[in-house]
C-alpha cells in the first residue's frame, strides 16, 4: 500500500475534518445551541441539497459507453447491504424502525459528494469517471428513495390502502427525492436550466456540503463525540468492510469488467457520507451516532480504501 496514497487521501478529506471541528467550536463555545443546529440542518435538506440534486439530474452527461451492469453491483449490494444493516440494528441494538433505516443508510450511503470524484482521480485514472459518475447519477434517487420508504413504512405502514398511500405521501413530500426525480424528468424533457435560475441553484448547491459538516460539528458539540459509539464503530464496519466486499463480490458473479469493477468497489469503499446526518436530522433518528460514525469511517477510510482498490488491480 502506497503510503503516499494514504496522505493524499487525508489531505483531501482534511477540509471536511476542519469544517466539522468549526461547527464543533460554534456549538462548544459560541453559543450555537440546539436550535441553530436544527434550522441549519434543515435549511440543507429543504433547500440547499434539493438545489445541488436537482440540477446535478438536470445536466448530467452522456454516459453511454459505460457497462450498465456496474448498477447492478453497485446498487445489489446496497441493498443487500441495507437489509443486513436493518437486521444488525434490530439485533445488536433493538433499534426501532426510523433507527434501523438510518444505521442501514449509514452502511450504503458514500460520501460521494465531497470525495467520490476526487478519489476517483487520485487512486483511478480519467477512462473509470464514466463509470463513477453513472452509480453518481442514479445514487441520491435510489438510496434517498429507499430509506425514505423505509422510514414512511415503519411509521405508517400497514397492509391498507390508508397505509400505503401514507407511506407515498410521505416519500412523494421528501424534497431530496422530489428535487431528484424533479430533476431526472426535466434534464429528459426541459431545454436546459435557464442561466437566471441555474446560476442561483449552483450557488445553493456549493453551499450543501460545507453547511452539512458545520452542522455535523454542532451536533457533536450537543449530544458529545463519544456517544454511543458501539453503534457508530458498528455502522463503519458495515460501511468499509461489508459494503465493497459485497458489491466486489457481485461484479465477480457477473462478470463485470475490470475498470467498471474497480470503480463501484470504489464507490462502495468510500466513508459514510453527510447526507446520512441530514436524513437523521429529518428524522430524529441516530442524531447523536451518525455523526461520530461520519468521522470514524473517513479517518478509517484512508487506510481501507486504498486496500480495496489494491486488491481489485488483482483480478
Amino acid at each position: 500500500m502506497n503510503p503516499h496514497t494514504i496522505l493524499d487521501q487525508i489531505f483531501l478529506a482534511s477540509p471536511l475534518f476542519l469544517l466539522v471541528a468549526l461547527g464543533y467550536a460554534l456549538g462548544r463555545w459560541g453559543g450555537w445551541g440546539h436550535q441553530v443546529s436544527k434550522a441549519l440542518s434543515g435549511f440543507v435538506f429543504s433547500i440547499a441539497l434539493p438545489a445541488l440534486l436537482f440540477r446535478q439530474m438536470a445536466t448530467f452527461g452522456d454516459l453511454s459507453g459505460v457497462d450498465a451492469r456496474l448498477l447492478v453491483a453497485f446498487f445489489g449490494g446496497c441493498l443487500l447491504v441495507f437489509a443486513v444493516g436493518r437486521l444488525l440494528s434490530w439485533q445488536l441494538f433493538r433499534h426501532n424502525g426510523a433507527e434501523q433505516s438510518v444505521f442501514a443508510l449509514g452502511g450504503v450511503f458514500s460520501n460521494n459528494v465531497l470525495l467520490g470524484i476526487p478519489i476517483a482521480h487520485l487512486l483511478l485514472t480519467e477512462q473509470h469517471i464514466p463509470a463513477v459518475a453513472l452509480a453518481l447519477v442514479f445514487n441520491a434517487l435510489i438510496l434517498w428513495t429507499l430509506v425514505t420508504v423505509s422510514v414512511e413504512w415503519s411509521r405508517h405502514g400497514s397492509l391498507s390502502l390508508s397505509g400505503f398511500g401514507k407511506t407515498m405521501r410521505g416519500v412523494i413530500t421528501n424534497p431530496v427525492v422530489a428535487s431528484i426525480v424533479g430533476g431526472a424528468v426535466y434534464g429528459i424533457i426541459g431545454p436546459g436550466i435557464p442561466v437566471l435560475i441555474d446560476r442561483p441553484l449552483d450557488m445553493l448547491g456549493s453551499a450543501a456540503g460545507p453547511m452539512s459538516l458545520v452542522a455535523v460539528g454542532l451536533s457533536l458539540a450537543e449530544f458529545g463525540v463519544c456517544s454511543s459509539w458501539r453503534v457508530s464503530a458498528a455502522i463503519s464496519v458495515v460501511k468499509l468492510l461489508l459494503h465493497p466486499l459485497v458489491v466486489l463480490g457481485i461484479a465477480v458473479v457477473i462478470d463485470l469488467p475490470v475498470l467498471e469493477t474497480q470503480a463501484v468497489v470504489l464507490m462502495a469503499a468510500l466513508a459514510t457520507g453527510v447526507n446520512v446526518y441530514l436524513m437523521s436530522r429529518q428524522f430524529h433518528a441516530l442524531e447523536a451516532e451518525i455523526p461520530a460514525a461520519l468521522l470514524l469511517s473517513t479517518a478509517l477510510s484512508a487506510l481501507t480504501v486504498p486496500a480495496w482498490i489494491a486488491l481489485t488491480t488483482r483480478l
